[in-house]
């Protein structure tokens, strides 16, 4: 065998095995980048789930999908109300600010971005909102456990947060049907 196409072969194989090693390097760092417990705090809304509203479950309202994403640095949801919304929101732990972000788009052409963090036990994020007529105002949603799954509240306040009006209150189930 050719001198040069042994020299070609070997470094070939060192830059497979490299690569190979360099990948595992880098899932590996991924996986701790994200492994601190800030970034699990919101685990708990993880789940497959039926929607009802808190003063009548019985019926439900919307399917919520929530799941853990890239490598758990990131949660997805996905929700499908009955009226036919439809929306996703993508929340993490920007860990640089020590803060939860979280985008909520939907099928209306409505975006909502929240920020906070998780207090006593609750997620508390918020964010500018608009009335239907286009006054602006606070939105804040309250995520906690629920003896039955995960109740969500959300109020409004369009005097910069001194009082809140509630806005809607929803409890999710663990989902009926896959």
């Amino acid at each position: 065998m050719n001198t040069y196409r042994l020299i070609l072969i070997v470094l070939v194989g060192w830059m497979i095995v490299g690569k190979f090693h360099a990948t595992a390097v880098r899932v590996q760092h991924d996986q701790k980048r994200c492994s601190a417990p800030e970034y699990h705090q919101f685990d708990f809304w993880i789940g497959r789930w039926d929607t009802f509203e808190t003063n009548d479950s019985t019926k439900v309202i919307a399917r919520n999908r929530v799941e853990s994403m890239v490598g758990g640095c990131a949660i997805r949801e996905v929700y499908e109300q009955g009226d036919g919304l439809v929306g996703e929101s993508f929340s993490i732990y920007d860990a640089r600010r020590r803060v939860w972000h979280q985008s909520w788009v939907t099928n209306r052409g409505q975006l909502l971005v929240l920020e906070g963090g998780f207090v006593d036990g609750k997620m508390i994020l918020t964010g500018n909102d608009y009335t239907n007529d286009g006054r602006p105002r606070l939105l804040r949603g309250i995520w906690q456990r629920a003896s039955d799954g995960v109740r969500e509240t959300a109020e409004t306040s369009s005097d910069g947060g001194r009082t809140w009006t509630p806005l809607f209150d929803i409890v999710f189930r663990p989902a009926s049907k896959p």
